[in-house]
């Protein structure tokens, strides 16, 4: 495997590329609406070869570089696109294209493909805007955490997460630099925001939590990350020991989170509000208004820009959105103040003797014994319950102080019957977990839920 690296781009050199990027695609006959498939890893080429083709109409779709060529071939089929990139030695000569004018903002979203933990992966596609579409677009995310030349951006996910173009590209477009670690290493982001690395000082970063967990356990970090002012955390639930363990290492009013998907964002949330409130994840953002329905689930009101479809699957869609609410079948709760707090996804439900059981509420639970580094929490098939309670347990804690600290914490229907001490939790390569493979990966059911993950 090719050592990971730090590629740097400043907005004027990134500017020019992009304007290179879109008069070679328009060379090669793409008009706006069109698709172009990158399935490369990620770079300062991708990025602005991202950022070019959006800026001129034409549509990227983002593809985790290491599918196999069947699992490729398959969203790629089903893409449709007029242009796919495999080569990352082609970028290169994109950018010695003729330059074109641009748009001031891009036109579109990136298409990208759902994770594939609860199915068979769907395109997330938003189709063109008008230019105060587009601008209302941009100005959400950038306004939001108030990009400017000032910043510099340190990327760590994969450019085919949707966050890593939102928060690269708000910040370029906004006069910032871009730091682009082509593949995510503990130690070298420990070494860039130290300042130990190539002289950069990072403003802005955002990590997963898989991610922010194994930085925070690098010898190398310091004590506090002082040159921080915004580090943003979402992908999957934070314990919050960890969460704590973050917020000691940066200045207040640095750790934000924010919840969100493939299709859309519908919280923010600040340290200040965490700590007040534990385990939330923030109240809507800007010009989106939340409501959970009678069953639970969780659905955002969004404004125009923010609309999307499935791409190819109409039903998907009309299942997806209620006027001017959608929603990706996740479980919550709303407080009489407006904060957000999740349980889980309706098909992540453990239904035990007719009784809904969510496995968010009970992770939270254990995960607060000592020596418990993360927890999954499933259902395995049960002839008397229907399903049973099971926890998938990383770290070293014992079954007895599991046990005991279930039976003080938890209703006997949430308590997990049995526990499976386990190295790593399966997750999607953006540090999503794939609940679903758990029960096969531990012998307790058929190999399923092993869809390709984009």
């Amino acid at each position: 495997m090719t050592a990971p690296a730090v590629e740097i781009l400043e907005p004027g050199p990134a500017e020019a590329t992009q304007r290179a990027v879109a008069g070679t695609l328009r060379a090669r006959g793409l008009r706006p609406g069109d698709r172009v498939a990158f399935a490369l890893g990620s770079s300062a080429a991708l990025l602005t070869a991202v950022l070019g083709a959006l800026r001129s109409g034409i549509v990227p779709v983002l593809l985790n570089a290491t599918l196999l060529p069947a699992e490729r071939n398959l969203l790629v089929a089903d893409a449709d696109p007029a242009l796919v990139v495999t080569d990352p030695v082609e970028l290169e000569r994109w950018a010695e294209g003729p330059e074109v004018e641009l748009a001031p903002h891009p036109l579109a979203r990136p298409m990208h493909y759902t994770s594939g933990t609860t199915g068979r992966p769907k395109g997330v596609w938003s189709g063109l805007l008008g230019e105060d579409g587009a601008r209302a677009l941009f100005e959400d995310e950038a306004e939001l955490w108030d990009f400017g030349p000032g910043d510099t951006h340190l990327v760590c996910s994969p450019m085919y997460h949707s966050v890593s173009v939102r928060l690269a590209g708000g910040t370029l477009l906004r006069g910032g630099t871009v730091a682009v670690l082509t593949r995510f290493d503990p130690a070298l982001a420990a070494g860039i925001l130290a300042g130990r690395e190539g002289g950069l000082r990072p403003s802005t970063t955002f990590l997963a939590p898989t991610a922010l967990q194994r930085l925070l356990a690098q010898p190398g970090l310091p004590d506090r990350l002082g040159d921080l002012r915004l580090l943003v955390h979402a992908g999957s639930h934070c314990p919050p020991a960890l969460k704590r363990a973050a917020l000691d290492r940066v200045d207040p009013g640095v750790l934000w989170e924010f919840y969100g998907s493939t299709e859309g964002q519908f919280t923010v949330c600040s340290p200040e509000e965490w700590l007040v409130r534990p385990g939330t994840v923030g109240r809507a953002r800007p010009g989106r208004r939340l409501e959970v329905d009678g069953e639970g689930t969780i659905w955002c009101h969004a404004p125009g820009f923010a609309r999307f479809e499935y791409w190819g699957d109409p039903g998907a869609t009309a299942r997806a959105w209620r006027g001017e609410a959608f929603t990706v079948g996740d479980l919550g709760r709303i407080d009489p103040d407006g904060y957000l707090f999740l349980d889980g996804r309706r098909d992540d439900l453990v239904i035990s003797g007719g009784v809904n059981v969510y496995p968010a509420e009970v992770e939270a639970a254990l995960a607060e014994v000592a020596g418990v580094t993360e927890v999954a929490v499933f259902g395995v098939a049960d002839p008397d319950w229907g399903e049973r309670v099971c926890a998938a347990v990383v770290g070293p804690a014992d079954e007895e102080t599991l046990r005991r600290h279930a039976e003080e914490h938890l209703a006997p229907y949430k308590r997990p019957k049995a526990y499976f001490h386990v190295g790593e939790l399966p997750r999607t390569p953006t540090g999503k977990l794939r609940r679903r493979a758990l029960p096969a990966r531990l012998g307790l059911a058929p190999g399923l839920d092993d869809a390709p993950t984009p």
